[in-house]
C-alpha cells in the first residue's frame, strides 16, 4: 500500500504543480484583461467630468458672478458650475453637441436666486456665453445707475431666446438698437425700469418674438408702424409710458395677437379699423389715453375678446351696440369717457360678464331689464350718469353684488318700495315716491317700517304733549 501510495503521490505532484501554474496563468490573464480595459472604463466613469464647462466659458461666468453678487465666493464654492449634484442657485446647464456642459439659464435678483449687490451694473459680457438661452434680472439694479448695453461682435452665435429685466429702478437710458441682433429672441421683457427715449425701429426685425413687454418705463415717441413685422407675436405690452400719436393701423397685421395693452400713455385718434382683424385677441387695454372718435365698424368680429378695458378717454360717442355681440366678454370697462345715449339692450346678452363699469359718463334712459339676469356679474358700476326709472333688480341680485353695486349719482333712478324694504345695503339710490328718490341718497337699512316725519317743535303744553305722544308711537313702531 505504501508503494502504491508513494507512486500515486509521485504522479500527482507534477500534475498539481501544473494545475497551479495554469491557475496562476489564468488569474494573471484575467487581471491583465482588467488592466487593459480599465482606461476605457475610467473614461466612461469620468465622462461627466469630461462634460465639464469649457474653461473660457467658466471664466466668463465667474467674472459675471463676481461683479453681480456677493452671496458666495463663487470660484471657491462652485469650481465646476455645471457639476452633477451642484446646488448653484439660479443656474441651469445643458449638454452641447461638443459633449460639454454649457450654461443655458441664469436668474438674478431675489432668493433663492443670487441677490445683486448695490454696486451691480448690467454685465454686457453675459452675451459672451454662447449657449445661454434665458436671462432673468428681477429687482437687481436698484442702487447704481446702469444701462442696457449689447456688443455687436458677440451676437452672431447667440442662442438667447428670453431676455427679462424687470423692476430695476437704476436701469436707465435708451433701449439699444443692437438688441435686434439677438435673432433667436422669443420673449423680450424690459418692464418696470426707467428706460427712456424712443422704441427703436430695429426691434421690430426680431421676427421670432412671441412676447414683447416694454411697460412701466418712460419711453416717448410714437408706436412705429413696423410693429406689423412681428407676425407671430402673441403678446404686446407698451402700457405706462409716455407714447404719443395714433395707434398704427398696421397693428391689425398681428394676426395671432392675444394680448394688447397700450394703456396709460398719451395716444390720440380713434381705434384703428385694423384692430377688427385681431380675431384671436382675448385682452385689450387702452385706458387712460386721449383716444376719441368712433369704434371700428367690425368690432363684433373680435369674438374671442374677454377683457376690454378703455376707461378714461375722451370718446364722446354713443355706446356701440356691437359690444353686445362679444359674448365671451368677462370685463367691460368704459368709465369716465363721455359716452352718451342709452345703454344698448344688447349688453344684456353678455352672459359671461363679471364686471361692467360705465360710471361717470352721460348715459340716459333706463337700466336694461336684462341686466338682472346676468348670473356671472359681481361688479356693476353705473354711478354718476343721467339714468332714470325704477331699478330693475330684485333683492337677490342686489344682495349677491352687495357693495359691488353702485348706482349713485343718477337723480332719476329709484328703488321700488318692495325691494327697498328688504335690501340691507346701500346701492346709491332712493325709494320711488319719496324725496330721497331725487337726491341719489343711499337706501336706508329698513326693518319694514319707514320713519315718520318729526312735527315742528312748539313751546305750548299741547305741542309738548303731542311731541311726547309721537315719540311713544315711533318707539313702539
Amino acid at each position: 500500500m505504501c508503494s502504491n501510495s508513494s507512486l500515486s503521490l509521485s504522479v500527482s505532484l507534477p500534475s498539481l504543480l501544473l494545475l497551479l501554474l495554469l491557475s496562476f496563468s489564468s488569474v494573471s490573464s484575467i487581471h491583465a484583461n482588467k488592466l487593459t480595459h480599465s482606461p476605457s472604463d475610467n473614461k466612461n466613469a469620468l465622462s461627466s467630468t469630461n462634460h465639464s464647462m469649457p474653461l473660457s466659458e467658466a471664466e466668463t461666468l465667474f467674472k459675471i458672478m463676481d461683479s453681480m453678487s456677493s452671496d458666495r465666493t463663487w470660484r471657491v464654492s462652485y469650481s465646476n458650475p455645471c457639476e452633477s449634484g451642484s446646488v448653484w442657485p439660479g443656474i441651469e446647464c445643458k449638454l452641447g453637441l461638443d459633449n460639454h456642459l454649457h450654461v443655458s439659464r441664469l436668474d438674478f435678483g431675489t432668493h433663492p436666486n443670487p441677490t445683486c449687490k448695490n454696486t451691480a451694473t448690467f454685465p454686457s459680457q453675459i452675451f459672451d456665453l454662447p449657449h445661454l438661452e434665458s436671462i432673468f434680472f428681477f429687482h437687481c439694479f436698484t442702487h447704481t445707475k446702469t444701462v442696457l448695453s449689447v456688443s455687436r461682435k458677440v451676437l452672431s452665435h447667440s442662442s438667447l431666446q428670453q431676455l427679462s429685466l424687470r423692476s430695476n429702478l437704476a436701469l436707465v437710458g435708451p433701449i439699444p438698437p443692437q438688441i435686434s441682433l439677438l435673432k433667436s429672441l422669443k420673449v423680450l421683457t424690459l418692464s418696470q425700469n426707467r428706460l427712456t427715449g424712443r422704441i427703436p425701429v430695429e426691434i421690430f426685425s426680431l421676427t421670432s418674438l412671441l412676447h414683447l413687454d416694454l411697460s412701466y418705463n418712460m419711453l416717448t415717441g410714437t408706436i412705429p408702424h413696423q410693429v406689423a413685422n412681428l407676425n407671430i407675436l402673441e403678446g404686446l405690452d407698451f402700457s405706462y409710458n409716455s407714447l404719443t400719436g395714433p395707434i398704427p393701423d398696421t397693428i391689425g397685421q398681428l394676426g395671432v395677437l392675444r394680448k394688447l395693452d397700450l394703456s396709460s400713455n398719451s395716444l390720440t385718434g380713434p381705434i384703428p379699423d385694423g384692430v377688427e382683424k385681431l380675431e384671436l385677441l382675448s385682452f385689450m387695454a387702452l385706458s387712460n389715453n386721449n383716444l376719441s372718435g368712433n369704434f371700428p365698424k367690425g368690432l363684433a368680429k373680435l369674438q374671442n375678446l374677454q377683457y376690454f378695458i378703455m376707461d378714461d378717454n375722451p370718446i364722446y360717442v354713443p355706446l356701440p351696440v356691437e359690444f353686445g355681440k362679444l359674448v365671451k366678454l368677462q370685463e367691460l370697462r368704459l368709465s369716465n369717457s363721455g359716452y352718451s345715449g342709452t345703454i344698448p339692450p344688447t349688453f344684456s346678452q353678455l352672459v359671461n360678464l363679471s364686471t361692467l363699469s360705465l360710471q361717470n359718463n352721460r348715459l340716459t334712459g333706463e337700466i336694461p331689464a336684462g341686466f338682472g339676469s346676468l348670473s356671472h356679474i359681481y361688479h356693476l358700476n353705473l354711478s354718476r350718469n343721467l339714468l332714470g326709472g325704477v331699478v330693475p333688480f330684485d333683492t337677490s341680485f342686489m344682495r349677491r353684488l352687495g357693495g359691488n353695486l353702485d348706482l349713485s349719482g343718477n337723480p332719476g333712478l329709484c328703488l321700488s318700495p318692495s325691494e327697498a324694504r328688504d335690501i340691507k345695503v346701500g346701492v346709491g339710490v332712493g325709494v320711488c315716491g319719496t324725496s330721497n328718490s331725487k337726491k341719489g341718497s343711499l337706501v336706508e337699512k329698513s326693518e319694514g317700517h319707514q320713519p315718520l316725519p318729526l312735527p315742528v317743535l312748539c313751546s305750548c303744553c299741547q305741542c309738548q304733549l303731542l311731541l311726547v305722544a309721537y315719540a311713544i308711537v315711533f318707539f313702539l313702531n
